[in-house]
Protein backbone atom coordinates (compact mmCIF):
# COMPACT_ATOMS: atom_id res chain seq x y z
CA UNK A 1 0.00 0.00 0.00
CA UNK A 2 1.43 3.27 -0.91
CA UNK A 3 2.30 5.77 1.61
CA UNK A 4 -0.81 8.02 0.27
CA UNK A 5 -3.20 5.46 0.71
CA UNK A 6 -1.88 4.78 4.68
CA UNK A 7 -1.99 8.74 5.11
CA UNK A 8 -5.77 9.27 3.18
CA UNK A 9 -6.98 6.18 5.76
CA UNK A 10 -5.36 7.54 8.58
CA UNK A 11 -7.20 10.75 7.89
CA UNK A 12 -10.53 9.21 7.53
CA UNK A 13 -10.30 7.48 10.89
CA UNK A 14 -8.98 10.92 12.70
CA UNK A 15 -12.31 12.77 11.29
CA UNK A 16 -14.63 9.57 11.70
CA UNK A 17 -13.34 9.85 16.11
CA UNK A 18 -13.40 13.60 15.96
CA UNK A 19 -17.15 14.03 14.91
CA UNK A 20 -17.89 11.03 17.54
CA UNK A 21 -16.05 13.32 20.22
CA UNK A 22 -16.98 16.73 19.47
CA UNK A 23 -20.62 15.80 19.35
CA UNK A 24 -20.23 15.01 23.40
CA UNK A 25 -18.16 17.48 24.46
CA UNK A 26 -20.78 19.48 27.40
CA UNK A 27 -18.28 21.83 28.96
CA UNK A 28 -15.32 24.16 27.71
CA UNK A 29 -12.60 23.37 29.29
CA UNK A 30 -12.62 19.87 27.41
CA UNK A 31 -13.70 21.68 24.50
CA UNK A 32 -10.21 22.83 24.33
CA UNK A 33 -8.57 20.19 25.05
CA UNK A 34 -10.29 18.23 22.08
CA UNK A 35 -9.15 21.32 19.76
CA UNK A 36 -5.26 20.91 20.46
CA UNK A 37 -5.70 16.95 20.33
CA UNK A 38 -6.67 17.42 16.72
CA UNK A 39 -5.66 20.96 15.28
CA UNK A 40 -2.89 21.74 17.72
CA UNK A 41 0.85 21.98 16.96
CA UNK A 42 1.56 18.76 18.16
CA UNK A 43 -2.18 17.47 16.91
CA UNK A 44 -3.02 14.40 15.69
CA UNK A 45 -3.87 16.33 12.21
CA UNK A 46 0.06 18.05 12.57
CA UNK A 47 1.29 14.65 12.68
CA UNK A 48 0.17 13.07 9.25
CA UNK A 49 0.55 16.18 7.76
CA UNK A 50 4.41 15.24 8.99
CA UNK A 51 4.09 12.70 6.64
CA UNK A 52 3.56 14.57 3.73
CA UNK A 53 7.63 15.32 2.61
CA UNK A 54 7.87 11.49 2.30
CA UNK A 55 5.23 11.10 -0.26
CA UNK A 56 6.05 11.03 -3.91
CA UNK A 57 5.64 14.30 -5.71
CA UNK A 58 2.56 12.73 -8.25
CA UNK A 59 0.91 11.86 -5.50
CA UNK A 60 1.17 14.48 -2.60
CA UNK A 61 -1.70 16.73 -4.43
CA UNK A 62 -4.43 13.86 -3.98
CA UNK A 63 -3.12 13.48 -0.35
CA UNK A 64 -3.03 16.88 -0.08
CA UNK A 65 -6.27 17.44 -0.93
CA UNK A 66 -7.71 14.87 1.37
CA UNK A 67 -5.56 16.76 4.35
CA UNK A 68 -7.50 20.11 3.76
CA UNK A 69 -10.55 18.55 3.81
CA UNK A 70 -10.63 16.63 6.71
CA UNK A 71 -9.21 19.90 8.59
CA UNK A 72 -11.67 22.21 7.52
CA UNK A 73 -14.77 19.66 7.83
CA UNK A 74 -12.85 18.95 11.90
CA UNK A 75 -12.47 22.91 12.41
CA UNK A 76 -15.94 23.52 11.02
CA UNK A 77 -17.47 21.24 13.72
CA UNK A 78 -15.48 22.98 16.25
CA UNK A 79 -16.74 26.74 15.21
CA UNK A 80 -20.14 24.70 15.52
CA UNK A 81 -19.82 23.07 18.81
CA UNK A 82 -18.26 26.45 20.49
CA UNK A 83 -21.78 28.57 19.56
CA UNK A 84 -23.62 25.46 21.52
CA UNK A 85 -21.30 25.67 24.39
CA UNK A 86 -21.27 29.39 24.15
CA UNK A 87 -18.05 31.73 25.75
CA UNK A 88 -18.22 30.52 29.15
CA UNK A 89 -14.53 29.63 30.56
CA UNK A 90 -13.81 26.38 32.43
CA UNK A 91 -13.80 28.78 35.93
CA UNK A 92 -17.29 29.98 34.75
CA UNK A 93 -18.85 26.82 34.18
CA UNK A 94 -17.86 25.23 37.28
CA UNK A 95 -19.59 27.88 39.04
CA UNK A 96 -23.13 26.41 38.19
CA UNK A 97 -24.44 24.22 40.23
CA UNK A 98 -26.34 21.56 38.45
CA UNK A 99 -28.22 20.30 41.67
CA UNK A 100 -30.61 23.39 41.92
CA UNK A 101 -34.02 23.02 40.97
CA UNK A 102 -35.20 24.22 37.83
CA UNK A 103 -37.64 27.24 37.07
CA UNK A 104 -40.91 26.10 36.53
CA UNK A 105 -44.17 28.49 34.82
CA UNK A 106 -47.41 27.69 34.87
CA UNK A 107 -49.62 26.95 31.39
CA UNK A 108 -50.78 30.77 30.56
CA UNK A 109 -54.99 30.77 30.28
CA UNK A 110 -57.19 33.23 28.09
CA UNK A 111 -58.03 36.64 29.94
CA UNK A 112 -61.63 36.43 31.14
CA UNK A 113 -62.82 38.84 28.73
CA UNK A 114 -61.43 36.54 25.88
CA UNK A 115 -63.36 33.99 27.61
CA UNK A 116 -66.08 36.16 27.14
CA UNK A 117 -65.70 37.35 23.68
CA UNK A 118 -64.57 33.95 21.80
CA UNK A 119 -68.41 32.54 23.90
CA UNK A 120 -70.37 35.16 22.91
CA UNK A 121 -68.95 35.03 19.14
CA UNK A 122 -69.63 31.44 19.02
CA UNK A 123 -73.25 31.45 20.37
CA UNK A 124 -73.92 34.11 17.45
CA UNK A 125 -71.72 32.20 14.88
CA UNK A 126 -73.96 29.31 15.86
CA UNK A 127 -76.61 31.63 14.61
CA UNK A 128 -75.72 32.58 11.49
CA UNK A 129 -73.66 35.56 12.01
CA UNK A 130 -70.60 36.37 10.62
CA UNK A 131 -67.50 37.83 12.08
CA UNK A 132 -66.44 41.35 10.73
CA UNK A 133 -63.65 43.66 12.33
CA UNK A 134 -62.85 47.25 11.80
CA UNK A 135 -59.99 50.13 12.55
CA UNK A 136 -60.33 51.75 16.58
CA UNK A 137 -59.27 54.90 14.97
CA UNK A 138 -62.08 55.80 13.18
CA UNK A 139 -63.48 59.41 10.81
CA UNK A 140 -66.25 62.01 12.22
CA UNK A 141 -68.42 59.87 9.01
CA UNK A 142 -68.18 56.40 9.92
CA UNK A 143 -68.68 57.10 14.16
CA UNK A 144 -71.38 60.17 13.81
CA UNK A 145 -72.72 61.17 10.72
CA UNK A 146 -73.42 57.69 9.04
CA UNK A 147 -75.22 56.17 12.30
CA UNK A 148 -77.33 59.40 12.28
CA UNK A 149 -75.83 60.91 14.76
CA UNK A 150 -76.45 65.17 14.25
CA UNK A 151 -73.67 67.87 14.77
CA UNK A 152 -75.48 69.21 17.79
CA UNK A 153 -75.24 65.40 19.77
CA UNK A 154 -73.61 65.56 22.88
CA UNK A 155 -72.01 62.70 21.79
CA UNK A 156 -69.70 64.39 19.85
CA UNK A 157 -68.36 67.34 22.31
CA UNK A 158 -64.89 66.85 23.07
CA UNK A 159 -65.90 65.72 26.79
CA UNK A 160 -67.46 62.58 25.07
CA UNK A 161 -65.02 61.39 22.45
CA UNK A 162 -61.40 61.08 22.39
CA UNK A 163 -60.30 63.25 19.16
CA UNK A 164 -56.83 62.31 17.69
CA UNK A 165 -54.39 65.55 16.17
CA UNK A 166 -54.93 63.40 12.45
CA UNK A 167 -58.40 64.65 12.96
CA UNK A 168 -59.56 61.27 13.17
CA UNK A 169 -61.00 59.86 16.76
CA UNK A 170 -61.07 56.79 18.66
CA UNK A 171 -63.85 54.88 17.86
CA UNK A 172 -66.64 55.73 20.61
CA UNK A 173 -68.91 51.95 19.78
CA UNK A 174 -68.39 49.28 17.29
CA UNK A 175 -70.76 50.76 15.09
CA UNK A 176 -68.94 51.96 12.47
CA UNK A 177 -67.85 48.79 11.55
CA UNK A 178 -71.77 47.80 10.75
CA UNK A 179 -71.55 50.73 8.42
CA UNK A 180 -68.29 50.06 6.93
CA UNK A 181 -69.77 46.36 5.96
CA UNK A 182 -73.18 47.53 4.68
CA UNK A 183 -71.04 49.94 2.00
CA UNK A 184 -69.57 46.92 0.35
CA UNK A 185 -71.85 43.78 1.16
CA UNK A 186 -75.71 44.22 0.28
CA UNK A 187 -78.53 42.44 1.60
CA UNK A 188 -78.93 39.27 3.03
CA UNK A 189 -76.66 40.08 5.74
CA UNK A 190 -75.97 38.82 9.81
CA UNK A 191 -72.82 40.19 11.01
CA UNK A 192 -71.19 40.09 14.54
CA UNK A 193 -68.49 42.80 15.42
CA UNK A 194 -66.59 42.49 18.53
CA UNK A 195 -63.82 45.31 19.22
CA UNK A 196 -62.55 48.23 22.09
CA UNK A 197 -64.33 51.02 22.03
CA UNK A 198 -62.88 54.26 24.10
CA UNK A 199 -64.88 57.13 25.75
CA UNK A 200 -63.28 59.86 28.43
CA UNK A 201 -65.28 58.14 31.49
CA UNK A 202 -64.09 59.03 34.46
CA UNK A 203 -62.70 55.55 35.83
CA UNK A 204 -65.00 53.51 38.74
CA UNK A 205 -66.23 50.24 39.52
CA UNK A 206 -68.40 50.34 36.82
CA UNK A 207 -66.78 52.82 34.14
CA UNK A 208 -63.77 53.19 32.16
CA UNK A 209 -62.23 55.17 29.55
CA UNK A 210 -61.41 51.98 27.13
CA UNK A 211 -63.42 48.46 26.89
CA UNK A 212 -64.93 46.01 24.86
CA UNK A 213 -68.42 45.90 22.80
CA UNK A 214 -70.28 43.34 20.39
CA UNK A 215 -72.37 44.85 17.98
CA UNK A 216 -74.91 42.83 15.63
CA UNK A 217 -76.52 43.90 12.62
CA UNK A 218 -78.74 41.67 10.31
CA UNK A 219 -80.49 42.80 7.33
CA UNK A 220 -82.47 41.04 4.60
CA UNK A 221 -86.63 41.46 3.29
CA UNK A 222 -88.54 41.21 6.01
CA UNK A 223 -86.82 41.07 9.16
CA UNK A 224 -88.77 42.99 12.27
CA UNK A 225 -88.71 43.41 16.17
CA UNK A 226 -90.00 39.75 16.63
CA UNK A 227 -86.77 38.70 14.88
CA UNK A 228 -84.40 40.95 17.29
CA UNK A 229 -86.23 39.27 19.51
CA UNK A 230 -85.83 36.05 19.28
CA UNK A 231 -81.93 36.14 18.19
CA UNK A 232 -81.45 37.95 21.79
CA UNK A 233 -83.29 35.68 23.71
CA UNK A 234 -81.35 32.52 22.05
CA UNK A 235 -78.51 34.08 23.21
CA UNK A 236 -79.56 34.62 26.61
CA UNK A 237 -80.62 31.42 26.83
CA UNK A 238 -77.52 29.99 25.58
CA UNK A 239 -75.05 32.30 27.30
CA UNK A 240 -76.64 33.02 30.99
CA UNK A 241 -78.43 29.52 31.29
CA UNK A 242 -81.76 28.48 30.70
CA UNK A 243 -84.49 29.74 32.24
CA UNK A 244 -83.24 33.56 31.91
CA UNK A 245 -85.69 36.37 31.54
CA UNK A 246 -85.60 39.26 29.21
CA UNK A 247 -87.21 42.55 29.38
CA UNK A 248 -87.43 45.19 27.00
CA UNK A 249 -87.55 48.86 27.73
CA UNK A 250 -88.56 51.76 25.35
CA UNK A 251 -85.45 54.07 24.83
CA UNK A 252 -84.14 56.20 22.04
CA UNK A 253 -80.96 55.44 20.29
CA UNK A 254 -80.32 57.87 17.32
CA UNK A 255 -79.36 54.76 14.72
CA UNK A 256 -82.08 52.51 15.48
CA UNK A 257 -85.71 52.88 15.22
CA UNK A 258 -87.64 51.76 17.79
CA UNK A 259 -85.00 51.37 20.02
CA UNK A 260 -85.14 49.47 23.76
CA UNK A 261 -83.04 48.35 26.46
CA UNK A 262 -82.94 44.78 26.93
CA UNK A 263 -82.30 43.55 30.91
CA UNK A 264 -81.93 40.02 32.24
CA UNK A 265 -83.84 38.79 35.57
CA UNK A 266 -80.85 38.54 38.33
CA UNK A 267 -81.47 35.82 40.81
CA UNK A 268 -78.61 36.88 42.88
CA UNK A 269 -79.50 39.98 43.25
CA UNK A 270 -83.37 39.83 43.07
CA UNK A 271 -83.80 42.52 40.36
CA UNK A 272 -83.40 43.78 36.86
CA UNK A 273 -80.01 43.99 35.14
CA UNK A 274 -79.81 46.11 32.40
CA UNK A 275 -77.13 43.55 29.47
CA UNK A 276 -77.56 45.47 25.98
CA UNK A 277 -79.36 47.93 23.55
CA UNK A 278 -81.15 47.10 20.51
CA UNK A 279 -83.67 48.45 17.82
CA UNK A 280 -84.73 48.18 14.26
CA UNK A 281 -82.13 50.05 11.52
CA UNK A 282 -82.81 53.42 11.49
CA UNK A 283 -84.12 54.25 7.26
CA UNK A 284 -81.34 56.90 7.24
CA UNK A 285 -78.81 54.82 8.45
CA UNK A 286 -80.04 52.68 5.40
CA UNK A 287 -80.01 55.22 3.10
CA UNK A 288 -76.49 56.59 3.78
CA UNK A 289 -75.08 53.19 2.67
CA UNK A 290 -77.37 53.32 -0.36
CA UNK A 291 -79.78 50.25 0.42
CA UNK A 292 -83.45 50.93 -0.15
CA UNK A 293 -85.11 51.43 3.11
CA UNK A 294 -88.42 50.68 1.39
CA UNK A 295 -87.33 47.20 0.59
CA UNK A 296 -85.30 45.99 2.92
CA UNK A 297 -85.01 46.40 7.43
CA UNK A 298 -82.91 45.27 9.89
CA UNK A 299 -81.79 45.24 13.77
CA UNK A 300 -78.92 45.79 15.42
CA UNK A 301 -78.09 45.37 19.12
CA UNK A 302 -74.93 45.86 20.87
CA UNK A 303 -73.29 44.60 24.37
CA UNK A 304 -70.52 45.68 26.65
CA UNK A 305 -68.33 42.28 27.28
CA UNK A 306 -67.07 43.51 30.67
CA UNK A 307 -71.19 43.90 31.52
CA UNK A 308 -71.64 40.78 30.34
CA UNK A 309 -68.54 39.03 32.61
CA UNK A 310 -69.51 41.39 35.74
CA UNK A 311 -72.76 39.34 35.01
CA UNK A 312 -71.11 36.06 34.27
CA UNK A 313 -68.76 35.56 36.96
CA UNK A 314 -70.04 37.73 39.46
CA UNK A 315 -67.42 40.50 39.53
CA UNK A 316 -68.13 43.39 41.37
CA UNK A 317 -65.35 46.11 39.88
CA UNK A 318 -64.70 45.94 36.54
CA UNK A 319 -61.21 47.63 37.28
CA UNK A 320 -60.36 44.25 38.33
CA UNK A 321 -60.27 42.88 34.43
CA UNK A 322 -56.71 45.51 34.18
CA UNK A 323 -54.80 45.32 36.78
CA UNK A 324 -53.26 42.03 35.95
CA UNK A 325 -53.88 40.78 39.40
CA UNK A 326 -52.80 37.16 38.91
CA UNK A 327 -54.75 36.27 41.96
CA UNK A 328 -58.28 37.50 40.00
CA UNK A 329 -57.01 36.45 36.99
CA UNK A 330 -56.30 32.61 37.76
CA UNK A 331 -60.05 32.45 39.29
CA UNK A 332 -60.59 31.83 35.31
Amino acid sequence: MYLRDIMIEDLKKIEIEARAEITLLTEAAHFEEAKIKYLGRKGLLAAVSAQMSQVPSDKKREAGQELNRVKNAIESLFSDKQKTLGTFSAHAYKKIDASMPGTFYSPGTLHPLTQVIDEVIGIFRHLGFDLVEGPEAETEYYNFEALNIPLNHPARDSFDTFYLDSGRLLRSQTSPVQVRVMEKTKPPLKIIAPGKVYRPDATDATHSFMFHQIEGLMVDEGVSFAHLKGVLFAFAQEFFGKGTKLRFRPHFFPFTEPSAEIDIWSEARNSWLEVLGAGMVHPQVLKSVKIDSEKYTGFAFGMGVERLAMLKYGVEDIRHFFENDLRFLRQF
